[in-house]
């Protein structure tokens, strides 16, 4: 069994993610989102504006995210900070966004969601870089919709096979390494060469 937070076969994805909310005030949901942050290998979380209780949100994080993975708060996005060459992604239901399967992840991105009746603030939609939507027929479940995104992410990122053409699976062929076998330019190492 793999480690957790690591990719295929022990393969750490390159780049990181953080993921937030704004505005949302039901504990379970962002328990339920820290949750699944912190199982998808989350570097940091972060809440914006939000008035969920801690102690409520641990009966849906049952892995007690925050003792494993730093939680950030922010009174309003404009005091929310992100690392250096972190960019921000809105998840969002609006027409003119990008829908999610068409996406090209950031290699380090910080995802935010707001609450399900009223979304994400005009403040924080003019701070976010890129803006995807789920293309669904109406708006999902806030730890759904983060669970989908982060998904859709590993799937980009990580180093899978091509998926069968037929139904069912089995493993796929192992992909190459990520930096392939060494290249000397010179002459090979001696003790390279007292291995022969």
């Amino acid at each position: 069994m793999a480690e957790a937070g690591l990719g295929v076969r022990g393969r750490q994805p390159r780049g990181y993610f953080g993921i937030g909310v704004e505005g949302v005030s039901k504990s379970a949901n962002v328990g339920a989102l820290l949750r699944t942050a912190h199982a998808f290998g989350a570097a940091f979380c972060f809440t914006v504006d939000a008035g969920f209780d801690s102690r409520a949100s641990r009966l849906a994080d049952t892995s007690d995210t925050p003792r494993h993975v730093p939680l950030w708060r922010f009174d309003d996005p404009a005091t929310m900070t992100l690392p250096a060459e972190c960019v921000l992604v809105g998840i969002e239901l609006l027409e003119d966004a990008t829908e999610l399967p068409a996406f090209r992840h950031p290699l380090s991105a910080a995802y935010i969601l707001g609450p399900e009746r009223s979304g994400l603030s005009p403040a924080t939609l003019a701070r976010c870089r890129h803006v995807v939507r789920i293309p669904t027929r109406f708006s999902l479940n806030l730890a759904v919709a983060g669970a989908l995104v982060l998904y859709d992410r590993l799937l980009q990122q990580g180093s899978f096979g091509d998926r069968p053409v037929a139904s069912g699976g089995g493993l796929p062929p192992e992909p190459p390494g990520p930096h392939g076998n060494p290249v000397f330019r010179a002459r090979r190492p001696g003790w390279l060469e007292a291995k022969k």
